[in-house]
């Protein structure tokens, strides 16, 4: 029990820091490109690299610990992270086809599910 609170309240952080983050480049921006969203998936894919390697290495920590960081501060702040990492460690493992495969179902059906979702809800609601 004592890991699920760690990571619910990694992730409560997480995104509060995803919210602060994004808002504060969009505006800095001024743009309508996504520069926030894109600036918090670089920052939480270096940040899980950075401490997925260090954990691992020269800094084991107690598991909770690992996770409340790894899956919820950083799972809060982004799930591109966890994508990244993952596909990252299918390519270390020279499983090349699956790290592609992850890219583009991710990706691939990804969009289409949200295109999907906005259609099913277009209808629902008779947009």
């Amino acid at each position: 029990m004592t890991k699920w609170l760690f990571i619910a309240a990694g992730g409560a952080f997480g995104s509060v820091m995803r919210y602060a983050v994004h808002g504060w480049v969009q505006r800095a921006t001024n743009s309508n490109f996504p520069w926030g969203t894109l600036a918090v998936n670089v920052v939480g894919c270096a940040m899980i690299g950075f401490l997925a390697a260090a954990f691992e290495g020269p800094r084991p920590i107690r598991e909770e610990y690992r996770l409340a960081i790894i899956v919820g501060v950083l799972g809060g702040f982004t799930t591109f992270s966890t994508f990244g990492w993952e596909t990252f460690s299918l390519a270390s493992d020279r499983q090349f086809a699956f790290a592609v495969l992850n890219v583009m179902l991710g990706c691939g059906v990804g969009l289409l599910a949200v295109w999907a979702g906005y259609k099913i809800s277009q209808s629902f609601f008779g947009i």
